[in-house]
């Protein structure tokens, strides 16, 4: 089994990776493989809305969102881990996650998603909020912990000093193996992730 953690921050090594890396430590002493994608500091264009994705299973634009969607498949569950900015996830994993969804949302079901994000004091609620919403419309599970998935801090060393935090973190690891364990456990009894409906789409006109 296998969890990549996204790191939606231009910072490689800071307060968002200390959480991310405290989640993976976690999954990886319960014997699960991890990876974690940073994105960078280049741009990231939003969706076009070209609708390129449902033809081909690509992004028109050739960056680390095709980069990512290449891993998918072999991939059991996924953090992706965000600094807020205003309140709410950064630009660069919003546009990141507008891509990686959009006329793709079906590589990721069955698959579990959790969410966490770091910030100096407040806003966190919101930026937590944003994510989940990725996960809720794409058929994942979504993985809880025993508060939201939060980390206080200016600073890695800041981060690291949030007791409850870490320890939501470590808690969201072991939730996240265990989760992965029982579907896993499933599955090997013939128990699988139902299809589903054809999907039926309306707006307030029709």
């Amino acid at each position: 089994m296998k969890v990549i953690l996204v790191n939606g921050s231009p910072h490689a090594k800071g307060c968002t990776y200390t959480a991310l890396n405290e989640v993976a430590k976690v999954l990886q002493k319960n014997g699960i493989e991890t990876e974690i994608m940073h994105l960078g500091t280049k741009p990231i264009s939003g969706c076009l809305a070209c609708g390129k994705c449902f033809e081909t299973g690509k992004c028109i634009i050739d960056d680390c969102v095709n980069e990512f969607l290449d891993k998918v498949p072999g991939a059991d569950g996924f953090v992706f881990g965000s600094p807020v900015h205003y309140a709410a996830p950064s630009g660069q994993l919003v546009s990141f996650l507008h891509r990686a969804f959009y006329g793709k949302s079906h590589l990721f079901k069955g698959k579990v998603g959790a969410a966490v994000v770091s910030c100096r004091r407040g806003g966190a609620a919101t930026a937590f909020d944003q994510i989940n919403k990725y996960f809720t419309i794409s058929g994942m599970p979504v993985v809880s912990s025993q508060y939201w998935n939060q980390v206080h801090g200016s600073t890695p060393e800041e981060v690291m000093k949030d007791e409850e935090g870490m320890q939501t973190m470590r808690t969201l690891g072991n939730n996240m193996a265990w989760l992965l364990k029982c579907i896993e456990a499933g599955r090997e009894k013939g128990i699988v992730f139902p299809k589903g409906e054809k999907p039926i789409r309306t707006d307030f006109i029709r």
